[in-house]
């Protein structure tokens, strides 16, 4: 297994300390998800989103507006993923999703404007 520093989220350190070949077949599992070819690489990211608003999912929902935008979504698509949970789960995750989404959707801003430094 790769170092810890290569590791996408704090919970793999300890599940890997207590059960690596778990840690190790969820990891390879959920490459494969990543690389799935349809749908497209952006609706792939504004599903997972929404996914995260539903759960409650601050982090998840951050890291999801910001991968979106990376593949070409803008503002209003990240919000409107956000905005589609409600008729299914209430107003309160998705109000409660919108500064994660607009945190994770800024920082990928910040990460493009160094690359083209």
């Amino acid at each position: 297994m790769s170092p810890q520093s290569d590791w996408n989220f704090p919970f793999e350190e300890p599940i890997h300390e207590v059960f690596p070949a778990l840690h190790e077949a969820q990891s390879a599992w959920m490459a494969q998800v990543d690389s799935l070819s349809a749908p497209d690489r952006k609706t792939h990211e504004l599903i997972r989103l929404a996914c995260g608003v539903i759960l409650r999912n601050g982090e998840g929902v951050a890291r999801h507006a910001g991968l979106a935008r990376e593949v070409g979504a803008s503002w209003d698509e990240v919000l409107g993923s956000v905005m589609l949970t409600v008729p299914g789960f209430g107003l309160l995750p998705a109000a409660e999703a919108i500064p994660f989404a607009r945190e994770g959707f800024s920082n990928a801003a910040d990460v493009d404007e160094e690359e083209n430094q």
